[in-house]
């Protein structure tokens, strides 16, 4: 599998994992809580699979700019959660960085 393809997907995952936590009300839902934890651990095995291939760094800083993102996103749709100036800023600051990373940094070659 490329390890952006497996980057991906361990992003979903990790996205469906913690957007789910608060329906676990602190972990004594046992079937959202195996959910999420079995979410987890699909996450971190792919991500593991990456790191073969890509240095860490890189895939985390991907890993990290994406979940930010897309948690918060999910949080907005689906929670009803909103960010303020500030947060929104932050965030594109955050992917502004990783963006910089993969198009100027000689890491990946």
């Amino acid at each position: 599998m490329p390890p952006f393809v497996s980057l991906a997907v361990a992003i979903l995952f990790e996205i469906m994992a913690t957007s789910m936590m608060p329906k676990t009300q602190s972990f004594t839902q046992p079937i959202t809580t195996a959910v999420v934890l079995s979410c987890y651990a699909v996450s971190f095995y792919l991500l593991s699979i990456t790191v073969k291939t890509m240095p860490l760094g890189i895939a985390y800083a991907i890993w990290s700019a994406a979940g930010i993102v897309l948690v918060s996103l999910v949080a907005w749709l689906w929670h009803g959660q909103h960010l303020d100036l500030g947060a929104v800023l932050g965030m594109a600051l955050i992917v502004a960085g990783v963006i910089v990373i993969n198009l100027f940094s000689n890491v990946m070659q």
